[in-house]
């Protein structure tokens, strides 16, 4: 019996938007300034507009389990498994930076001084991704209708707002912290260590390839989800810059928190124009969305990881699922591990700090994952051309080619960058970091690598789920 098709194009492209744009990603790409145009278009050219193109081409000829099943069928299931693998512990290690945005916008409902206490930031971190934990047991329909609501009212209201209230800023004659100048336009490539937050403002732009794990639940996948990505490309590019030279207005970029800089943002305009009152309001808003975000994100992943314990890649507690197909057992081994990685909180020098080299590591680990989907996508159009695909990249096995290649630059570039310290906060001594992501960087690639070498011909479970 088949399933029912509960996802339009229009779900699809509101679940992109709750996982990818964000305003919590807004005070990373302030830190930029003017300059966050050019680079956000650059970061469009090498990576974004290739992967969207790349995840709409597969997922309309592969609609099930995403990442897993595109590498599957290109590479063998070795790198399937590693590639789902990669995505998924991305995800877990990258939650304590997006619960670290959700406990500093819920502190300004109460007391803004909560935002820097780590007591309180581990507290909330634990107790939200616990309960979207189980309230993502209760299936895609809940989940998807959650990201939808959230996009509505957590990202779209306080992306106008912000832009609203820093336009009427500018137009009283208030002081601008950003510079509206040709010669601003111009990114500092000097160094290095000027650009290493591009690493994270490539990870602000990853995810579309992650609903694809839903594109079967779609009504028409070969025409609805490309529909649905390109509509998703364009609301994120444009939500991104005008919401990161918002904040980048009213808040220096030296006193940028990562965590709680957009909720500053709000204050500051909030303050100035003697309206106080409404910052509980727009912090529950704020809130509000990042759970949503953070919703998309704990079941996508999950669901992808999923697949592979259903072929026997991983042991049998990986197997638990319940009535609604939601894979419980991945998604409780998942939270338990999210509780361990919030402690780096307590023992970095700063939440900034703490953030970051959370996020960097993600970074790495996403794009090593990002290069095998565009080898895959390149070895699919030959291996498997009779595949009937709802959307193809225009220009046949050339455009290919060189989408796959433009990716790969971009994926690359971010991958190698995140290893470097950035100049705008310390993050400790340089070795000390560098060895630390180079050693989790081995770990986590050399555990997928592992686990498939030992795994068991009784660890395969064959159910109609698996069809």
């Amino acid at each position: 019996m088949s399933k029912k098709k509960v996802l339009t194009a229009s779900s699809i492209a509101f679940i992109n938007l709750a996982a990818i744009c964000n305003i919590k990603n807004f005070p990373l790409l302030a830190e930029f300034g003017l300059t966050i145009i050019p680079l956000l278009a650059l970061a469009a050219f090498f990576f974004f507009i290739p992967a969207s193109l790349i995840a709409s081409e597969l997922a309309s000829g592969w609609p099930e389990k995403g990442i897993y099943t595109w590498v599957r069928e290109a590479l063998g299931p070795r790198w399937g498994f590693i590639a789902i693998w990669l995505q998924w512990i991305e995800n877990v290690i990258y939650y304590p930076t997006l619960l670290s945005f959700i406990a500093a916008a819920c502190a300004y409902i109460f007391d803004p001084v909560l935002a820097t206490d780590k007591r309180y930031i581990i507290g909330v971190i634990l107790s939200v991704f616990w309960l979207m934990t189980i309230v993502n047991f209760s299936g895609m329909r809940v989940s998807g209708f959650i990201s939808f609501m959230t996009s509505f009212i957590g990202t779209l209201i306080p992306v106008f707002l912000i832009a609203l209230l820093s336009s009427i800023w500018l137009i009283k004659g208030k002081p601008s912290q950003i510079s509206f100048s040709m010669e601003s336009l111009k990114p500092d490539f000097s160094s290095l260590q000027s650009l290493v937050l591009l690493s994270g403002v490539l990870f602000g732009l990853s995810g579309m390839e992650m609903s694809s794990v839903h594109a079967k639940d779609v009504k028409n996948p070969g025409k609805d989800y490309p529909k649905a990505i390109l509509l998703s490309a364009v609301l994120i590019l444009i939500a991104s810059a005008i919401g990161a030279l918002s904040i980048g207005v009213i808040i220096p970029k030296e006193k940028i928190e990562l965590a709680s800089g957009a909720m500053e943002a709000f204050r500051a305009l909030l303050d100035a124009f003697h309206m106080p009152w409404a910052m509980p309001l727009i912090a529950f808003v704020v809130t509000f969305g990042a759970i949503g975000m953070l919703s998309t994100w704990i079941v996508g992943p999950s669901r992808g990881l999923y697949a592979t314990a259903l072929h026997g890649d991983l042991p049998p507690i990986f197997h638990k699922a319940n009535k609604k197909d939601m894979p419980t057992g991945i998604l409780l081994i998942q939270a338990i591990l999210v509780s361990f990685l919030c402690l780096v909180f307590l023992f970095m020098p700063s939440i900034n700090s703490s953030y970051w080299i959370l996020l960097a590591l993600s970074t790495i680990l996403y794009q090593i994952m990002y290069v095998l989907m565009f080898v895959s996508a390149i070895v699919l159009r030959y291996k498997k051309p009779n595949v009937e695909r709802g959307f193809r990249i225009p220009f046949g096995n050339v455009g290919m080619w060189i989408v796959c290649i433009l990716g790969s630059i971009g994926s690359c570039f971010g991958l190698f960058i995140s290893f470097v310290p950035p100049s705008q906060f310390d993050v400790g001594k340089t070795l000390i970091f560098e060895s630390f992501l180079a050693g989790l960087t081995f770990v986590f690639c050399l555990f997928p690598i592992v686990i498939y070498s030992i795994r068991k011909p009784s660890w395969k479970l064959k159910t109609d789920r698996e069809s």
